[in-house]
């Protein structure tokens, strides 16, 4: 014990700065996972035949290896925080797109009929019934994938793109435990901590906890 915290006084500043590197990696990786897989995982939602090629071909991605996908990354974008953004952008989709498909299509048909009956136009339908009744659905998708992405960010180190994985992998090749345990144990916080935010987020924009704030 006294030398995991003799290596956490002596080394804080560079632990903290590999959390911020981890979280930036895996925030921007979220990001535009969402703003790709939402749009499509609604759009898909109109052609069932679409819906089944695309999810068949995120579901592969989502089988090929981690290393192996970081390595194919390796000749298009180099070595750094870019192939490591695109790997884990790959890897974010599956849930959000399977999610929000789901979310979307679930929605109770009598509810859409009613905003049709109101006449809403079908972009109104969609922004006012369809996404509000299908937000925990989807939610639910981008918090599972956002607790993903930050346990995957580890491997980033193996392509140059820092994070909690240099400390990792250089402690385990060192055989240094405290900087092992210190790379780990601040990317499990992170994980809790996200996925208990989002977990708030999901319950807030619940159609039931919106309509009370409304009222």
């Amino acid at each position: 014990m006294k030398k995991m915290i003799d290596y956490l006084m002596e080394n804080g500043g560079e632990i903290l700065t590999k959390a911020l590197e981890h979280l930036y990696i895996s925030s921007i990786s979220l990001f535009f996972g969402i703003i790709v897989a939402v749009p499509i995982g609604i759009a898909l939602t109109r052609s069932k035949p679409a819906a089944k090629i695309v999810m068949a071909i995120a579901s592969i991605l989502q089988t090929v290896p981690s290393f192996a996908l970081l390595a194919l990354m390796i000749p298009l974008f180099g070595v750094g925080k870019k192939p490591a953004i695109v790997s884990l952008f790959i890897y974010s989709l599956l849930p959000i797109l399977r999610n929000t498909y789901l979310g979307i299509a679930g929605v109770d048909n009598s509810l859409i009929d009613a905003a049709k009956g109101m006449g809403m136009t079908r972009a109104q339908t969609l922004l006012r019934v369809q996404i509000p009744m299908a937000m925990p659905v989807i939610m639910g998708g981008i918090r599972l994938s956002a607790v993903y992405v930050l346990a995957w960010t580890t491997l980033a180190a193996y392509v140059g793109a820092g994070g909690l994985g240099d400390l990792i992998f250089n402690g385990l090749t060192n055989a240094i435990m405290p900087m092992v345990v210190w790379g780990t144990l601040p990317v499990t916080i992170l994980a809790i901590i996200v996925d208990f935010l989002f977990g708030i987020l999901e319950d807030k924009l619940s159609p039931n906890k919106t309509s009370e704030v409304e009222s």
